[in-house]
């Protein structure tokens, strides 16, 4: 692949560097919070402003979480999740975050900052000036204010895979992490069970070829529009049925580009980590088959393409929040004006983690408030459940009224939020990998299911070859997806499955000009969800 001026491989491999750190719960222990495992960055919190601006408050928590890191020898530095904006401009960090997070577009949408932990050069007062741990400091922080510190929360790293609780999928460069042997769809243990979904042929990522039509596309409404998908997730590659007038790329508001541009692009470059270890990455074009899904269950839809993750397939809390709060306000903004915005319909979330307090009143609301933000805005949140097959709540998935929720939200009349896990081939029954629990409230397709992958070929070779009267002959090159297809297995294609399918249902009603009520994209919902294969119980 001819590379641009400029590009090197340091560049390209800044996706490769693996993010996060376990959390163990067992340190530092604060009564009446119990917490769970989960992936975060160490050396950083994200601290929520409520809108209507109680800056005392806000001031008092951050006087709190300095103490905290000064027990420990650590400082802060307090920035916007905008890096237009330097750490320590408080003023400018408040509008830059508003303006990022849509601060006028409805009350109770938070506004975002993001507290550095640093090490100071010599050790001073406090215990150690070790490697900040943002856990640490947390706990700290509600032991000395005696609350849950609400406005204060860890920079979770997502996944999506995911990689469920550890942040990092595969070893550099040959054997695999433990306890996780795979990255996407599952992982286990043994010749049987969930690991039956990682051989290929049953379920792992795998070569196909494709005999049919492409989906056919009908002429655009004379009166109102298409269906608008965002999907957020790796980007999207080249595919013939993915052109720039079906899916849009490099999305801006303001000038500004919308999630990731770098050039550690997975839908690009197959091998940006692990290069010797024979194999393209795990994620690598898992937004190519993400976008063919929504292509073939609503052939009408457009497509916004959003890069949130980079080749390890994890993402940044608050890359993942920004650009959410962006897309939301490309909606905002055309609601009011349509030549300053972008149409969108629905959005698509196959990434999620598991939140280490998920309990009311423990966590941060400010991922819980876009999300409420872009439901009262008439847009349709699926998420895909999660493939580590268990019962956990993970989020965004469980940020819903679930029944017999514990997460403090109440039932609302805005769009819906869908949590979607996976059923297998028959759609008779759930695969086995998928996340289950009353938190998971639709379940479809999404265990060996065909859709679209950029062009690429990787390290691995056919195991035989044998020419013959100047003919190669060989068997299957088991990463060569130049035919433009594969077969793939995962809760992450079977959110975007019910997210095409949703779509599809609400064109006949965009297409008649103006905009549905609430009312009527949660009859289209049901509708589509009721249609759905149902598992024999």
């Amino acid at each position: 692949m001819e590379q641009p001026p400029g590009w090197t491989w340091q560049d390209r491999a800044e996706g490769s560097i693996p993010r996060g750190s376990a959390l163990d719960p067992s340190v530092d222990p604060v009564e009446g919070v119990r917490a769970y495992p989960t992936a975060y960055l160490p050396d950083r919190l994200l601290l929520t402003e409520a809108l209507g601006g109680d800056d005392g408050a806000l001031d008092q928590d951050l006087k709190t979480i300095a103490e905290a890191a000064e027990s420990f020898g650590w400082r802060i530095e307090v920035g916007p999740v905008d890096a237009a904006v330097q750490p320590g401009d408080r003023r400018a960090a408040r509008r830059a975050t508003a303006r990022r997070t849509g601060r006028d577009l409805a009350p109770g949408v938070p506004g975002l900052l993001r507290v550095l932990l640093t090490t100071p050069d010599e050790a001073g007062r406090g215990e150690s000036p070790a490697p900040p741990d943002s856990w640490r400091v947390l706990q700290r922080a509600r032991r000395i204010s005696r609350s849950s510190m609400p406005r204060a929360g860890l920079e979770h790293v997502l996944s999506v895979d995911p990689v469920g609780l550890n942040p990092f999928s595969r070893t550099n460069p040959f054997s695999r992490t433990n306890p996780f042997s795979r990255t996407n769809p599952v992982r286990g243990v043994g010749p049987v069970g969930t690991d039956d979904y990682l051989e290929p042929g049953r379920g792992a990522r795998q070569p196909v070829a494709w005999i049919g039509a492409a989906p056919m596309r009908g002429a655009a409404p004379k009166r109102g529009r298409r269906p608008v998908v965002v999907v957020l997730d790796t980007g999207c590659g080249e595919h013939p049925w993915l052109p720039d007038d079906i899916v849009t790329h490099g999305a801006e508001l303001d000038g500004a580009p919308i999630g990731l541009t770098g050039d550690d692009d997975p839908e690009r470059f197959p091998d940006l980590y692990g290069q010797l270890d024979g194999e393209i990455d795990a994620v690598a074009g898992h937004g190519t088959f993400i976008a063919g899904l929504i292509r073939q269950t609503a052939p009408d839809a457009d497509i916004l393409a959003i890069r949130v993750a980079g080749s390890l397939g994890v993402v940044d809390e608050s890359v993942f929040l920004r650009a959410l709060a962006d897309v939301i306000e490309l909606k905002r903004r055309n609601a009011k004006d349509s030549a300053t915005g972008h149409p969108i319909d629905v959005i698509s979330l196959s990434l999620g983690y598991y939140h280490e307090t998920p309990i009311d009143g423990q966590y941060s609301l400010t991922l819980y408030a876009l999300l409420r933000t872009a439901r009262e805005l008439g847009i349709v949140v699926v998420c895909s459940a999660g493939n580590d097959a268990i019962d956990r709540p993970s989020f965004p998935a469980s940020l819903w009224a679930w029944p017999g929720a514990d997460n403090g939200i109440a039932p609302d009349d805005d769009a819906p939020l869908v949590s979607v896990g996976a059923l297998n081939p028959s759609g008779r029954s759930v695969a086995l990998f998928s996340n289950v629990g009353p938190w998971v409230r639709a379940y479809a397709p999404g265990a060996l299911v065909v859709s679209t992958t950029p062009p690429f070929t990787g390290g691995m070779q056919p195991s035989t070859r044998s020419d013959f009267d100047d003919l190669p002959r060989e068997t299957v090159d088991p990463d060569d997806y130049r035919g433009g297809f594969s077969v793939w297995s995962g809760t992450s294609f079977a959110a975007p499955f019910v997210a095409g399918r949703i779509a599809a249902a609400l064109g006949p009603v965009l297409a008649k000009g103006g905009s549905p009520s609430n009312k009527v994209v949660r009859k289209v919902v049901d509708e589509v969800l009721k249609a759905l294969p149902s598992p024999v119980r």
